[in-house]
């Protein structure tokens, strides 16, 4: 390389469409990554995260070459092996395992959604197992699913505007993402400016966020009731005919039926529950529907809960019934670019590659029947099958880009599933996470900045363009690695494509360009159509929004969205709560880290050097305690130390940890997971009956000083 240049490519930091400018010197190394001002998707926004990407990169603790262990699990001796005799190790006992106890027995475990998603699931169950496990219980997929079930597509709010409006009125419903950076295909910075254009801004939350502080309206609701808020607002725009007549006649079905299953929900009902005076909620409906389109900017605040998937189509239904579904700043149904080979997950059921099961294979998954609208393997009845035997004890298990000890709920459980009872473990990750170095395999997964890619997941709008700019030690990208594996195992049929190079030139093919050209492009738009609805019909039952769902009633599960108390509660348990008074959240994401990513990255630390506990200064005073005291949350599981945050805007019975930690300088064998991990708070008695996702934001505590 002989002179210094510039390379435009898009960041990988989170879920979002941030299209970012690398520096790099003559020698090619990265010096500075900015925003791109000229991107449609971001328009020059970056965070910390992308903007201190190369510290990741470059980082000496970064996994350089295949590793095997060589002492026993947990000691962290590892020796480096080729990739071809690592590839071969995985192969033949793959291939073992399945010919000896049958494909059922090997699982693939991945993270939260990255590009490998395109791959992960189209693996195992091209092996023949059913065994695909993620923590999308607990994150998007009752959404998604629900979302399914009731429109028939996952509606996005229309932030970027591209039928000339945007959102008339915004519910911010559990969700952070202008703050924390992106999410599901949105940059923060155009959700803000977005925010700022609205008639009104309703921020339904626990915590007083600043888009909370700057809304017109803050519903400051208990933690756990997000169902029984929705469903009051659904009964003011309802009962009040505040509702799209012409929309809900022409397009939904079952509205009767929700009109008066909605009569005793009122606010008032809801007022005790939420704890949101009646009159605010009032306020906040007629403002949702007189100023809309309206649209919902939802996450993981209603996703941890038993109520979470009755919460997303209680939210669903507001959508619909306030005329707001795919109208020009509404909540839209995204058209994806013309020539590119790619879909959304929930219209390309191929692609998680579940052609490649029969019905007898799909019924040994673990936990099959469990929840009917599950996304897959449930994460924690997977966990407690490795430890347990019950149904059956998978022998090999592949973990992609997951920290499952510190993200997953009771680590202790997976700790010992690793330690003792799987009998053959591969990681891929950037780093040696604490679970990485109880495995008996290790990968090096390639940076998003050593990436060549067409990147549409979480997207769908657009495609975007990420080029390599560099190369570190051996790493490789994940999907990469799975195409020479599938090669090995004959998975011929699933991966057709000789290499990567192959796969990414067949999903261009349409378009006529070669990736040369679409990198050169940068990025590709869909020509964005609206009110599809009109000529196409909805592809929910019955091709209208399914409000009272027939599907849910057929599986023997309410047609309406209901609510239910959580478990752990000061109502469901007073008797739990004398000794536990405080209600605790966790899982509130943070902008310098992603999950469990970013601890060893200084500049990212020195943002959130030590876990907070968000605590309302009388919740201190009662425990003894001060601003930045150490301190110990305590619940009926187990106890976690972190260090006191004062916090005015939380209820005086609410706490806020954060999740994920662990102190990566201390060393693998040590890095504190145990001793710091909100995740180790819970158990794993209560689920929502129809997705599984676990009640992370709604448990019961107490304080004391470390």
């Amino acid at each position: 390389m002989d002179s210094a240049r510039i390379v435009r490519t898009s960041c990988r930091g989170c879920h979002g469409v941030c299209q970012v400018l690398v520096h790099l010197d003559a020698q090619g190394r990265v010096l500075r990554i900015a925003g791109d001002p000229e991107s449609p998707t971001s328009r020059g926004f970056i965070c910390p995260k992308g903007a201190h990407a190369a510290r990741t990169l470059h980082h000496p603790e970064r996994l350089a070459t295949p590793l095997r262990r060589v002492g026993a699990r947990g000691e962290g001796r590892f020796e480096p092996v080729s990739w071809d005799e690592a590839l071969e190790i995985m192969a033949e006992t793959f291939d073992r395992v399945r010919r000896e106890s049958g494909p059922e027995f090997l699982a693939l475990h991945q993270g939260t959604g990255r590009p490998y998603t395109e791959f992960t699931g189209r693996f195992i169950h091209a092996l023949g197992s059913s065994n695909f496990v993620s923590p999308g219980h607990n994150c998007f997929l009752p959404r998604n699913i629900a979302s399914a079930l009731t429109v028939g597509w996952l509606p996005i709010a229309d932030i970027y505007g591209r039928g000339g409006a945007t959102p008339g009125s915004f519910l911010v419903f559990g969700c952070n993402s202008m703050e924390t950076g992106a999410a599901d295909g949105m940059c923060g910075a155009m959700i803000a400016k977005a925010l700022r254009k609205a008639r009104s801004v309703v921020v339904a939350d626990p915590r007083t966020t600043p888009t909370a502080r700057e809304a017109d309206i803050h519903l400051r609701l208990r933690p756990g009731t997000e169902c029984a808020l929705a469903l009051a607002l659904l009964h003011v725009i309802v009962g009040e005919n505040l509702h799209d007549k012409a929309f809900v006649e022409a397009h939904c079905n079952g509205f009767p039926e929700l009109r008066e299953h909605l009569i005793p929900l009122s606010p008032q009902w809801a007022e005790p529950i939420t704890r949101v005076p009646a009159e605010a909620i009032r306020r906040a409906a007629r403002a949702l529907a007189a100023d809309g389109p309206c649209a919902v900017l939802w996450g993981n605040g209603i996703d941890t809960s038993v109520n979470a998937f009755q919460t997303a189509r209680a939210l669903l239904s507001l959508m619909a019934v306030t005329g707001s579904l795919d109208v020009p700043g509404g909540m839209v149904r995204w058209v994806a670019p013309a020539g590119v080979r790619c879909k959304s997950p929930q219209e390309d059921k191929a692609q998680l590659g579940m052609q490649f099961l029969t019905p007898e294979q799909k019924a040994r998954m673990i936990g099959a029947g469990r929840f009917p609208f599950g996304p897959g393997c449930h994460q924690p009845t997977f966990w407690e099958a490795c430890l347990t035997g019950r149904p059956y004890r998978p022998r090999a298990l592949w973990l992609v880009g997951t920290n499952p000890l510190l993200t997953a709920t009771r680590g202790d459980v997976i700790e010992k599933a690793l330690r003792e009872h799987i009998e053959f473990t591969v990681a891929s990750d950037l780093f040696l996470t604490p679970t990485a170095a109880l495995c008996d395999l290790v990968l090096p997964a390639a940076h998003w900045l050593e990436q060549d890619d067409v990147v549409y997941f979480h997207k769908i709008w657009c495609v975007l363009a990420r080029r390599k700019t560099a190369q570190v030690g051996q790493a490789r990208d994940d999907r990469a690695v799975m195409l020479h594996l599938a090669r090995r195992l004959g998975l011929h049929e699933a991966f057709p494509w000789a290499d990567w190079e192959a796969y990414l030139a067949w999903l261009l093919e349409p378009s006529g360009m070669s990736f040369e050209e679409f990198a050169d492009k940068g990025v590709l738009l869909g020509e964005m159509r609206y009110r599809k609805h009109e000529t196409e019909g909805f592809p929910a039952p019955g091709g209208k929004v399914d409000l009272a769902s027939r599907v849910l009633a057929g599986a023997g599960r309410p047609a309406l969205p209901a609510y239910v108390e959580p478990p752990l509660s000061p109502v469901s348990r007073p008797d739990l709560a004398r000794d536990y008074p405080l209600i605790l959240m966790t899982g509130c994401k943070v902008q310098p880290f992603f999950h469990s990513e970013g601890r060893q990255i200084e500049p990212l630390r020195r943002l959130r050097p030590e876990p907070l506990v968000a605590v309302h200064p009388e919740a201190a005073a009662r425990s003894g305690l001060s601003g930045g005291d150490a301190a110990f949350v305590v619940t009926p599981h187990g106890r976690a130390r972190f260090v006191v945050a004062l916090d005015e805007g939380l209820a005086p019975d609410v706490v806020s940890a954060d999740h994920g930690w662990w102190f990566p300088e201390r060393g693998p064998l040590d890095p504190g997971w145990k001793e710091n991990n909100a995740n180790m708070l819970f158990g794993h008695e209560h689920f929502d009956p129809d997705c599984g996702a676990e009640p992370l934001k709604c448990g019961l505590c107490r304080l004391e000083r470390a």
